[in-house]
């Protein structure tokens, strides 16, 4: 047997790394002669919370549109790993919600996930204790505040138990309280095992909840870094410009 594979007593054999979620290859995508994507190339790890970041009109919201399968890029392909379950849900900056009750809202979204009538009882009851929404839960649902309005929407994105959660800027027109109550949710929605990827500006934002961050600008990936990497030494000039609130062209 070789000495290479030999491990000494107390030393574990050395893990293979996990594959990722799922890897973006070559997205590209135009619209009135415009390049919004221009070859964006990423992998996601298979848990914690990745950053989108960059300034308007990076791509960041196309790129997630295009892994949630809303829009088909022009070329290039998002695969998923063997194992993945293809539940995918998204919370969008502005939520779309019925003209109903807070609990008819779940209820109805339950309903359309075929969750049977007997089991919708109990699955709304967890759903709105870990959204904070138990004492409103026979209030219209349009009359609630932006930020009730926002985890709400989580709640009726977690009725799939989604392996992948995507965020658009949930928390952009909240105050900083509702901002606090939205981020204490989407941590520990990410403690529970989902992936979840955020758009965001909010560098305090990023810094508070991110592992990783995808910096896009001009429709491509000028770093993929961890969080603590990224923010403490950004690589590119872009990158760096951005964390400083210089303003890109």
């Amino acid at each position: 047997m070789s000495d290479s594979n030999v491990f000494p007593l107390g030393h574990p054999r050395p893990r293979k790394p996990a594959p990722p979620l799922l890897t973006a290859e070559s997205l590209r995508y135009q619209r009135g002669g415009r390049e919004l994507l221009a070859g964006v190339s990423f992998e996601l790890p298979e848990k914690g919370i990745t950053a989108l970041l960059g300034p308007n009109g990076a791509g960041k919201s196309l790129t997630l549109r295009i892994l949630m399968g809303l829009i088909p890029p022009d070329s290039g392909q998002v695969g998923f790993h063997s194992g993945f379950s293809g539940r995918i849900g998204m919370v969008f900056q502005q939520p779309v919600l019925l003209r109903r009750s807070v609990r008819a809202n779940l209820d109805h979204a339950l309903r359309i996930a075929r969750i049977p009538r007997r089991d919708r009882t109990g699955m709304i009851a967890e759903l709105l204790v870990m959204a904070n929404l138990t004492h409103c839960a026979e209030n219209a649902a349009r009359s609630l505040s932006g930020g009730e309005q926002q985890r709400l929407a989580m709640a009726r994105a977690l009725v799939a138990d989604p392996e992948l959660l995507l965020l658009d800027e949930p928390t952009s027109s909240l105050d900083p309280a509702a901002t606090a109550a939205f981020e204490d949710l989407t941590l520990e929605v990410a403690a529970k095992g989902a992936k979840i990827v955020l758009v965001t500006h909010d560098l305090h934002q990023a810094r508070r909840l991110a592992d990783d961050i995808i910096f896009l600008h001009r429709g491509r990936v000028y770093e993929h870094r961890t969080a603590s990497a990224f923010f403490n030494a950004p690589e590119s000039a872009e990158a760096k410009a951005y964390c400083t609130g210089t303003l890109l062209t």
